[in-house]
């Protein structure tokens, strides 16, 4: 029998990974088999959530705390990684941010913090990863987390500089994949709807975002904790390595709209 999504003894790194998202993906990876990095600037947390996940998947973990719009701190946390476990197969760029106001009060720190952060951050991980791990082991899977706003706009909530970064993600996929398929490293995005985290609850269980869910989300509803978890492994699989440049929404059919 093939096991397609066994993940045993691979090592994922997983940025953002203090709450939310970026936890449930981790421990989908770590369900799998996969070795565990979260990765975050906050190292309380990820001490937490490595603790947890170890516990509970019974799989090694090492949190390293970093700021992925610091170049050295990302550099320095590659190597950490590599120093102990000698390599990295997957990398999930989860961390972000997002600004919310209407388009001509946004102020340009805003928009140049989201963009820091959501793109050039990302961009700052996966080309460290590439350059320190997977280039050299011809092999990678790198899993950017953009958003089904980076494949269009809105009119709930504004967020332009959260749609140009996501939309850039979304770009810089392809191109990262144009570029290192020749070394085995299959690069591709999961642009995710609407999901419930501790963040978004309230404002998704909003009267306001509950008759938006209706009239706009196939599904008429948002998206539930472990519903991004397929979509993860999947494209972390080995089995996965004919499928790179892709752009993936699980958003319950919000884009199909």
């Amino acid at each position: 029998m093939n096991e397609y999504f066994d993940l045993s003894g691979r090592v994922a790194i997983v940025t953002g990974c203090s709450t939310g998202l970026g936890v449930q993906m981790a421990k989908a990876l770590a369900n799998q088999g996969a070795i565990i990095v979260p990765v975050a600037r906050r190292q309380e947390l990820i001490e937490k959530v490595a603790k947890e996940i170890s516990e509970e998947f019974g799989v090694e973990t090492l949190p390293v705390r970093c700021d992925i719009t610091d170049t050295d701190m990302v550099n320095a946390m590659v190597d950490t990684v590599m120093e102990k476990f000698g390599r990295v197969d997957i990398l999930i760029n989860n961390a972000g941010t997002g600004a919310v106001a209407p388009a001509e009060d946004i102020t340009d720190d805003q928009f140049a913090n989201e963009m820091n952060i959501d793109l050039f951050g990302s961009f700052k991980v996966a080309r460290a990863v590439a350059k320190k791990a997977m280039i050299p082991a011809k092999y990678g899977r790198i899993i950017n987390i953009a958003s089904m706003y980076g494949l269009g706009g809105n009119k709930i909530a504004g967020s332009a500089p959260y749609h140009a970064a996501k939309g850039g993600v979304v770009n810089m996929t392809r191109a990262l994949a144009a570029e290192w398929g020749k070394y085995g490293i299959t690069v591709n995005s999961i642009c995710p709807g609407y999901f419930y985290t501790d963040l978004t609850r309230d404002t998704l269980n909003s009267d306001f975002f509950q008759q938006n869910a209706k009239t706009m989300i196939p599904e008429e509803r948002y998206g539930e904790e472990g519903e991004l978890d397929t979509a993860a492994i999947f494209l972390a699989a080995p089995a996965s390595s004919y499928v790179t440049g892709v752009n993936l929404a699980v958003d319950g059919g919000y884009t199909a709209m």
